[in-house]
């Protein structure tokens, strides 16, 4: 069965950096598009960020410049490398292919 296993959350002050990685399980992982969601109290889950089986990206405009999508395909893990983080990024992330969802791992960002 499908599994998609986050990590790399945590507490961070505003300024920070923090990487996610997700690990993917049950699946030819190369051949499908992964993403990261977020889903911040109160408000609806959103795309953050994209990335083919080919590499190719896209992002969400509040975070462009600031994330980098990337991901190992001999590793099956996908990556969210988050930098100049906001308190606004405060949410939990949640990583995605097709209708398969992980459990989710919060990113706090706060002084």
């Amino acid at each position: 069965q499908v599994q998609l296993v986050e990590s790399g959350g945590g507490l961070v002050q505003p300024g920070g950096s923090l990487k996610l990685s997700c690990v993917a399980s049950g699946f030819i992982f190369r051949l499908n598009t992964m993403a990261w969601y977020r889903q911040a109290p109160g408000k609806e889950r959103e795309l953050v960020a994209r990335i083919t089986g080919i590499g190719s990206t896209n992002y969400a405009d509040s975070v462009k410049g600031r994330f980098t999508i990337s991901r190992t395909n001999a590793k099956n893990t996908v990556y969210l490398q988050m930098n100049s983080l906001k308190p606004e990024d405060t949410a939990v992330y949640y990583c995605n292919t097709a209708t398969y969802w992980g459990q989710g791992t919060l990113v706090t960002v706060s002084s």
